[in-house]
């Protein structure tokens, strides 16, 4: 069956590694759909340490939020859902979800951690068993099946947010080197970095002059007062086995 996505890349599950993952396809343009199959397991976290740039750590619910808010400010759609099915095509993937709606794609980012139900009627996955299920992937996050990756924990990533998130930016950058978008290295410059040495600037970089960079820092300074101003309302969410008294 051949069909025309609706879609580039679907990325299903929005932690750390889904968000990153669409943040990286959605800035290279490709047209990116985020489908948030359950909540994080990061939200369970009481207060997350050893994340880069937090010195004295950080709330995980507004780290959740603010890479929520980068990937759609990165061009992702977002959509509430759990996927019950995924079908190659000739064209890509067919997701099914419980209403009944599909999305089509040409690639898929599975990053849910380790639910895989969706996956066992894919021809050319491989799972692994450690006590939970995982799957087989080169270090890219390449799965067997072209145009299918796993990000994360469910590519047998370590339990820390700082590596499934950097593991969720290098699949997508996978992504977007396996489709026909030119090379992209996403470096801002500072003007004439390219050219004021007679280069022309490759692709998905560009050079901005001094009043833009102040105009973005300003910016910047803004949106992460605002994210800071208070405490996150959000308690996290308690294990299911705990039992409430």
């Amino acid at each position: 069956m051949t069909i025309a996505t609706d879609h580039d890349v679907l990325v299903i599950g929005s932690g750390p590694a889904g968000l990153s993952a669409g943040i990286f396809t959605g800035r290279a343009g490709l047209d990116t759909l985020i489908v948030n199959d359950g909540n994080s397991i990061l939200q369970r976290n009481a207060h997350l340490e050893n994340y880069p740039g937090f010195p004295a750590g950080v709330n995980s619910r507004l780290l959740l939020e603010m890479m929520d808010d980068q990937a759609e400010r990165a061009g992702c759609q977002r959509h509430e859902a759990h996927i019950e099915t995924l079908e190659r095509t000739d064209g890509g993937f067919v997701a099914e979800v419980e209403s009944g709606k599909t999305f089509t794609t040409t690639y898929v980012v599975a990053a849910t951690r380790n639910t895989v139900d969706f996956l066992e009627g894919v021809e050319g996955v491989e799972f692994i068993e450690r006590g939970k299920t995982f799957l087989k992937t080169d270090d890219r996050g390449r799965t067997g099946v072209p145009g299918l990756y796993a990000a994360g924990r469910l590519a047998l990533q370590p339990y820390q947010t700082i590596i499934v998130a950097g593991h969720g930016a290098s699949v997508g950058v996978a992504v977007v080197e396996d489709s026909d978008v030119p090379f992209y290295h996403d470096w801002v410059a500072p003007e004439g970095y390219f050219t004021g040495r007679g280069r022309e600037v490759p692709p998905g970089c560009e050079e901005i002059d001094s009043a833009e960079r102040e105009r973005r820092e300003t910016e910047s300074l803004e949106r992460m007062r605002k994210y800071f101003a208070e405490r996150h309302p959000d308690e996290p969410i308690q294990h299911p086995s705990v039992r409430e008294e």
